[in-house]
């Protein structure tokens, strides 16, 4: 790594350190913030299967999209292809006991990730991945759903982020997959096998690294990575997120960064899934405002990206909300990048969204009503719960 680079190999080398997470060089990397896209890209890919296609996602919605998927999966199936859908168990409570039976009667596997037990309401399978013969993966924010394809009228056009990687990088992936599938079920374990590794061409791409955390892990790796990302910070620090509810950490090196001069920016919808979450998110805004943290509301429709960028040179994308229960609670997954091109890309799509938004501003916050005051203190009250 370049000298210029020093802030760049600081985190790389702490999340190496902290979870022996390797340095992935060879890889390429496509970005998509619109669902549509991205599932078409995705159903190419699951056409293309020959040997096994990996999913695991925290919502599985009966729509158009998951029609889409289970079409290929059966015909996959019928072709000799091994199939493995994971889903979060809580996420996927009012999922009809039919479900999966066509997956199955084609000979698919599924599996519960902890059933909603509840002393286990709160450790949740948030991430989302999906692998296809060790060559194409896919991460980042979205599930599969109609709402994610932007046509729900409750929504409106839905804006994410997501990931289509080709390299190496995937065996951290798959591995990933493999220790959540083998953790949820003895039935039809995956052993490890050299046709998850499949050769690759070696050509230079993204430096990135794939991180997990949960409850399981001794350090909390994601929320780690991106303190440490922040406090790297030199210029500037982009962070979109649809809840934003950061622990005493998280929130004081953003206003310290601040205070310190530099340009921090952060976008929530203005359009909230889930209100208590808005309104707590307004509480923790609202001190940021007075550090001169730039703050904005999202305006056309929902945003559900999960982005960090720091001075055009890393960015972080995955399934970890700015949130106490994605640090905490939740089984995230989230690829830390290390290159310029790919995140000023980022960059300048967060400053087009700021262009559909509105800004949270001093003057308007410091006007709002009492019931508004009202809403944020109770949210507040309860934000490590939310």
């Amino acid at each position: 790594v370049r000298a210029q680079d020093a802030n760049v190999a600081g985190s790389m080398n702490y999340l190496g350190t902290l979870g022996r997470y390797p340095v992935w060089k060879h890889t390429s990397v496509k970005y998509f913030p619109i669902g549509e896209e991205m599932f078409a890209s995705m159903l190419e890919d699951l056409k293309k299967a020959e040997h096994y296609i990996y999913l695991e996602y925290f919502i599985i919605e009966q729509g158009i999209m998951w029609n889409s998927i289970l079409e290929i999966l059966e015909q996959k199936v019928k072709e000799g292809v091994e199939v493995r859908l994971l889903y979060d168990g809580m996420g996927n409570s009012r999922l009809p006991k039919d479900f999966f039976d066509k997956l199955h009667a084609a000979g698919g596997y599924t599996a519960a990730f902890l059933p909603p037990f509840i002393v286990r309401i709160n450790y949740r399978n948030h991430r989302k991945l999906c692998i296809i013969d060790g060559k194409v993966g896919y991460i980042g924010g979205f599930n599969v759903g109609d709402e994610y394809l932007g046509i729900v009228k409750r929504y409106g056009p839905w804006r994410d982020t997501h990931l289509r990687v080709v390299g190496d990088a995937i065996d951290q992936m798959q591995m990933r997959f493999i220790k959540d599938w083998n953790f949820t079920t003895r039935y039809g374990a995956v052993q490890l096998e050299q046709r998850y590794f499949p050769l690759r061409e070696q050509s230079e791409g993204i430096r990135m690294q794939i991180v997990s955390s949960g409850p399981d892990t001794k350090w909390h790796n994601v929320h780690n990575g991106y303190f440490k990302m922040i406090n790297e910070a030199e210029h500037h620090i982009y962070l979109t997120t649809p809840y934003f509810v950061p622990d005493d950490g998280i929130f004081e090196a953003l206003r310290v960064a601040a205070l310190s001069g530099l340009d921090v920016r952060i976008l929530i919808p203005g359009n909230p899934d889930h209100f208590f979450v808005y309104w707590a998110s307004m509480s923790y805004l609202g001190q940021l405002l007075e550090a001169g943290v730039r703050c904005y509301q999202y305006e056309r429709g929902f945003i559900h990206s999960k982005s960090l960028c720091i001075d055009g040179k890393m960015s972080s994308v995955g399934t970890a909300n700015m949130d106490i229960r994605s640090f905490d609670l939740n089984f995230e997954v989230n690829a830390f990048l290390y290159d310029a091109a790919f995140t000023r890309e980022l960059e300048q799509d967060f400053l087009n969204d700021l262009k559909s938004s509105v800004e949270i501003t001093r003057e308007w916050y410091y006007r709002r009503r009492w019931w508004f005051k009202v809403k944020e203190a109770v949210a507040r009250l309860i934000s490590p719960m939310l």
